[in-house]
């Protein structure tokens, strides 16, 4: 006999820190659907939320490098670049080579630059939003981010998750070879530090 997963008799999982990581997503991925909906009524449905910080410094400083762009708006060079390969498919940056050839600069298009005046009408919108969301809250969303960054910059996960559980290895499947050399993260690491260069 089948069994299947039946919804109404679940006991729904915990939401406490397992499923951290999920709720996380799902508290963004509504963020972002919202102010997506918002561009898209204002005529500018290819807008995404996140293009937003980019155009904001690039308005405000001027053309620079993707590494320059990843540091203001706080988030990691391969993540900026990505953001910023997308706006130039939807023709709001263009990149040309910086006087090191291995960096590029960004800079704003015309079209990019008629946007800035809604863009700022949408921000101070969404920053009242934002905070009538806080006043609702037990404890202020940004502040409680901003906490949990800080610690995260001071210890990251995987050295709290290898702190809970020293030995990850004896998690390994029965028969899976084991990884040789580097893990995934020091990988990672590896290939961002690169991109900086």
């Amino acid at each position: 006999m089948q069994q299947g997963c039946y919804v109404g008799g679940m006991p729904p999982l915990d939401s406490g820190p397992g499923l951290l990581g999920t709720r996380l997503r799902h508290l963004l991925d509504l963020l972002d659907a919202d102010v997506a909906a918002v561009y898209a009524e204002l005529g500018e449905a290819g807008f995404r939320p996140r293009f937003a910080p980019v155009l904001r410094v690039l308005a405000a400083s001027g053309p620079c490098a993707i590494r320059d762009l990843a540091e203001a708006i706080g988030v990691t060079h391969s993540a900026a670049s990505q953001t910023v390969a997308q706006m130039a498919g939807e023709g709001l940056v263009v990149l040309t080579p910086g006087a090191d050839a291995r960096r590029r600069i960004v800079r704003p298009t015309a079209k990019a630059e008629a946007l800035l005046p809604v863009l700022e009408a949408e921000r101070a919108a969404t920053a009242a939003a934002a905070a009538g969301l806080e006043a609702e809250l037990s404890f202020p969303l940004s502040r409680l981010v901003e906490e949990a960054l800080d610690a995260l910059d001071r210890r990251p996960m995987r050295q709290r998750i290898a702190d809970a559980a020293p030995d990850p290895a004896a998690w390994a499947r029965p028969g899976r070879p084991e990884r040789a050399g580097r893990s995934a993260a020091e990988e990672a690491e590896e290939a961002e530090e690169e991109d900086r260069r």
